[in-house]
């Protein structure tokens, strides 16, 4: 009963320092709180650090700690938080914030796909079943119509499971956003993760898309899954949108089941 009511404690205090963090803007004292979290081995909170390190939140593109982010990363997927082991898989498969291992990086994305898999069918959802097999060849992504919600880590293989329910944190923030026009301030982005809410605190602080330029996210970890979920039908190489200036967005798909590459804004 103790330990319940910890967990349900940390799970308030997380809310309560990620709305405070990026909604209220009071980026000391969140981020305060939000190591408190941490310390006491909360990993969402551990990951949200982790985040704040990659990006260089509430500060500049000079306070970027990327071997801190891919610490708390490493931590939090040590206590089983799958986002932090995706992206500890894409740091190592990219050799951002640690020292480049393809094979080992590949690993944790494996097994981060198997944990979500796992966290869904041990959730109890009766109303429709957890997995749906497809016999039929799965179509290029631009020639198949929307077939519903479904996990995107299976979804090339015939597979059809319920996406992951969305953290309250983060539903919390994307109606905050959304009640005042979807963007933070002036200049500013939402993570196009739709189940993430992070907006920047800075402009141009999330990477883009670097074959579209459209979409940004706040961690490889978001772009890993909007990829498979909703942005490999829509992403569309730059020189179809591109304006009478023809800027340039450079980039190209790197051919992988991961998705496209990132690049800062």
């Amino acid at each position: 009963m103790l330990n319940e009511c910890l967990i349900l404690s940390l799970l308030g205090l997380f809310i309560f320092v990620q709305i405070r963090f990026y909604c209220l803007q009071n980026r000391g004292s969140g981020a305060a709180l939000m190591a408190k979290a941490a310390m006491n081995s909360h990993a969402p909170a551990l990951y949200s650090l982790a985040v704040i390190q990659f990006n260089g939140s509430g500060g500049t593109k000079n306070d970027k700690d990327l071997r801190a982010g891919v610490a708390l990363c490493a931590r939090a997927a040590f206590l089983g938080h799958i986002d932090a082991l995706r992206e500890l898989g894409h740091c190592l498969q990219d050799g951002y914030g640690v020292k480049q291992n393809v094979t080992e990086g590949r690993r944790f994305l494996v097994q981060a796909n198997v944990r979500e898999l796992a966290a869904v069918l041990s959730a109890g959802n009766n109303k429709r079943p957890w997995l749906t097999w497809s016999h039929q060849p799965v179509p290029h992504p631009r020639l198949r119509s929307e077939t519903g919600s479904g996990c995107p880590l299976l979804s090339d293989y015939g597979c059809n499971v319920p996406a992951p329910e969305v953290h309250p944190a983060s539903q919390f923030m994307s109606e905050w956003f959304d009640i005042r026009g979807g963007f933070p301030s002036a200049g500013m982005r939402l993570c196009s993760q739709s189940g993430c809410g992070r907006p920047e605190t800075r402009r141009h602080e999330f990477r883009r898309c670097s074959v579209c330029g459209v979409v940004n996210y706040c961690s490889r970890a978001c772009q890993a899954l909007d990829w498979k979920f909703r942005h490999k039908a829509e992403c569309a190489p730059v020189e179809r949108w591109l304006d009478d200036d023809d800027e340039d967005v450079a980039g190209e798909n790197d051919g992988g089941d991961d998705g496209v590459m990132m690049v800062d804004s």
